[in-house]
């Protein structure tokens, strides 16, 4: 899987925007943005700035990224603008640097440092930037509690609209020997009625959502605890993975007991070689065990069940 830059600048721009980022200036080729508390705790790694700002209530000061999506496109943009920059009153600083410059000749311009700096970040994909920015994507959206926004029509009726809780997991699948393969089953199941869906993502693909319960909408109580609720999920999925064809274990148990009898084999050739040499003997014994204990884990059919993320969707 690869992402070309276009792919790369709307994600960017989705997280900046899902975490509250101001945007300073913006182009084809980059954006600048000062973050938002959630993104520079998640990207600057500062946790003592941070602990402090918590400690003492200080206001604090985030910080200000150039991301360049288009690296020469952008420095070409910057060119054109130093080759033709636009007019500033001669005022202030600028008036100071012109008298300086009369007597000292061009005075150059001073980096800027501080809360005010601005850090530049070319994104592309494997960039390490962008890989931290995936991660802090992922870790902002593994739990969610979302409510499915209305239409004009429903605002303005006299009753108020009424909302179904519905618990979702995401889950991720790994049928693993020496080969692998992957699943991903989006389950949701109702807090009201303990029905389960079994491709809750398609359900929310034509909903918008937000993180705000709109106006002239009403929670229905639910029936069914989130523990109980994840319980009825994890057994629903446990009975489908029972049902699964697993052809592929028994091959790849005797891959692995192929893999042990080769491996046996010549390490006792290996001893037998040895005669007297107790020490050597006990070092290719100690050989041999860590040789079948890698084969083994390698080769010794699994499934690991784990969850991406899971969330709270108030749907009508």
């Amino acid at each position: 899987m690869t992402m070309n830059a276009q792919q790369v600048q709307r994600f960017v721009h989705t997280y900046l925007e899902a975490t509250g980022c101001s945007v300073i200036e913006k182009s084809p080729h980059h954006v600048t943005v000062m973050l938002s508390p959630e993104a520079d705790k998640a990207l600057t790694n500062r946790p003592y700035y941070w602990g402090y700002v918590e400690r003492t209530g200080v206001p604090a000061q985030t910080m200000s990224f150039t991301f360049i999506f288009d690296a020469e496109a952008y420095r070409t943009e910057q060119e054109r603008l130093a080759d033709h920059p636009p007019p500033t009153p001669a005022s202030g600083n600028a008036a100071q640097d012109q008298v300086m410059g009369r007597y000292f000749g061009h005075v150059p311009t001073l980096p800027q440092l501080g809360p005010g700096r601005i850090l530049q970040e070319e994104l592309r994909y494997g960039s390490r930037r962008l890989h931290q920015i995936f991660e802090a994507a992922r870790d902002g959206g593994k739990y969610v509690y979302l409510f499915e926004q209305p239409d004009a029509r429903q605002l303005s009726a006299r009753s108020p609209v009424v909302y179904e809780a519905w618990l979702s997991i995401c889950y991720k699948i790994e049928f693993a020997c020496d080969l692998k393969r992957e699943e991903l089953h989006w389950l949701g199941i109702s807090l009201k009625s303990g029905t389960i869906v079994t491709d809750f993502g398609a359900m929310l693909e034509t909903r918008q959502l937000s993180p705000l319960l709109a106006g002239n909408m009403h929670v229905q109580p639910a029936k069914l605890s989130v523990p109980e609720a994840s319980t009825s999920l994890e057994s629903y999925l446990t009975e489908q993975l029972r049902q699964q064809d697993y052809g592929w274990a028994e091959q790849a148990k005797e891959r692995l007991r192929e893999e042990l009898e080769v491996i046996d084999h010549y390490y006792e050739d290996l001893i037998k070689e040895q005669k007297e040499e107790e020490e050597k003997k006990e070092a290719i014994s100690e050989q041999h065990q860590a040789r079948r204990k890698e084969m083994v884990w390698q080769y010794e059919p699994k499934v690991l069940v784990s969850a991406i993320n899971c969330g709270i969707f108030h749907l009508r």
